[in-house]
């Protein structure tokens, strides 16, 4: 560096608010698109990290509860016929779905066994969006904010040049601000991208898993009551 551009340099003040200050207009909405969809992102992470963990809990309580040797009619009185955990539902649409397919005389409308088993299809189809809501914004985050990032960088950098050929100075000290600038936008989009990336491939195999458990207990449910109609 040229020694008499030291003092200017030492001068200019590189914190994250001031190399925001500084910024274009374009730059300063690039940076806060990506602030929004870190925060966005973040809440989603969070939120569903506790919705996943009640659910488990319910479910694990509604194991326990269906595999306690309790009557199956007895249970469903208990929960009602719409209950508020994810498990309970899906047993509440296949008991509900088992009542009507019973004549008054006792016996059962024919093709009950696949109407049991649509209605507790559906259910969980129900329960598997409700998982998997908001955590295709992760994905979306992940993709893009590297990009949008980028599209900062370079309209920085663009601007930052044409301020040196303004200047007719290439020192250093006139230089380094606006690349500072500059490279802020990209390491927003990296900061936002990398967390959503990451939570988005673990809430992904904790919805599928969760979703694989309510798939196992219908077919088990289905056992059961193709047994109670052998039978």
């Amino acid at each position: 560096m040229d020694p008499a551009s030291l003092p200017m340099a030492q001068d200019v003040d590189f914190s994250v608010l001031a190399l925001f200050a500084r910024a274009t207009i374009t730059v300063k909405l690039v940076m806060f698109m990506l602030i929004l969809a870190s925060f966005w992102s973040w809440a989603i992470i969070i939120q569903k990290h506790i919705g996943f963990r009640r659910v488990r809990a319910e479910s694990e309580a509604f194991d326990r509860a269906f595999w306690s040797g309790e009557p199956l009619d007895e249970l469903f009185e208990q929960i009602g016929p719409d209950p508020s955990g994810a498990s309970e539902r899906i047993f509440a649409a296949g008991m509900t779905e088992w009542r009507r397919s019973h004549r008054d005389d006792g016996d059962l409308i024919p093709g009950a066994p696949a109407r049991i088993d649509r209605s507790m299809d559906v259910a969980i189809a129900k329960q598997a969006d409700k998982l998997n809501r908001g955590i295709g914004f992760l994905a979306t985050v992940g993709s893009t904010a590297p990009f949008i990032g980028l599209f900062g960088t370079v309209w920085g950098i663009k601007n930052a040049f044409e301020q040196i050929a303004a200047a007719q100075n290439t020192n250093l000290a006139v230089v380094a601000p606006g690349i500072a600038e500059a490279l802020i936008a990209t390491a927003l989009g990296l900061l936002a991208a990398i967390p959503a990336v990451i939570f988005y491939n673990k809430l992904s195999a904790d919805s599928d898993r969760i979703v694989g458990g309510y798939e196992s207990f219908a077919d088990e449910f289905a056992t059961i009551l193709s047994r109670q109609l052998d039978s």
